[in-house]
């Protein structure tokens, strides 16, 4: 395999496993656990269940894909910068989850809001959207910081 090839893995792969790692999270403990961030204050109830269903099957699916990309591109520390790359691509995966999930549910949708029966549901909108650009930001931080490491180029 190629290095080109490698590094196209491991950046696809760490971003796809990031989304979907923080879907998963964003399922589990906003809609499930605290049932903020939710379509629970519908009245549909089953149609609530299936559409996190749904969305649960999804960001699995989302998991495997980004871990077979992941394998498929084998150990990450034979490239330099390559633990950066997966670390770095999760952090922007994961931050690009909530910046597309806010901006489309929360904002243009009207879905659903993170926490809706708080007395200001906006402040609670904005921290999502602020902690997903956060996310990306560190993410492009440690994907562009110079490897510690020497490598064979810098000998």
């Amino acid at each position: 395999m190629t290095t080109t090839t490698k590094r196209k893995l491991i950046n696809s792969g760490s971003f796809i496993l990031g989304f979907g790692f923080i879907g998963a999270l964003d399922g589990i403990i906003f809609h499930q656990l605290l049932q903020w961030h939710s379509v629970y204050m519908l009245a549909d109830r089953p149609g609530q269940i299936v559409s996190d269903g749904l969305f649960h099957f999804a960001v699995t699916i989302t998991l495997v894909i980004g871990g077979v990309l992941l394998w498929l591109a084998g150990n990450p520390s034979s490239l330099a910068k390559g633990i950066k790359l997966v670390v770095g691509g999760f952090l922007i995966g994961g931050g690009t989850f909530n910046l597309i999930e806010g901006i489309t549910n929360h904002h243009i949708l009207q879905i659903h809001r993170v926490k809706p029966t708080d007395a200001n549901p906006l402040a609670y909108d904005l921290a999502f959207l602020g902690l997903g650009l956060l996310l990306i930001i560190i993410g492009y931080f440690i994907k562009r910081t110079k490897n510690e490491r020497a490598t064979a180029a810098d000998l």
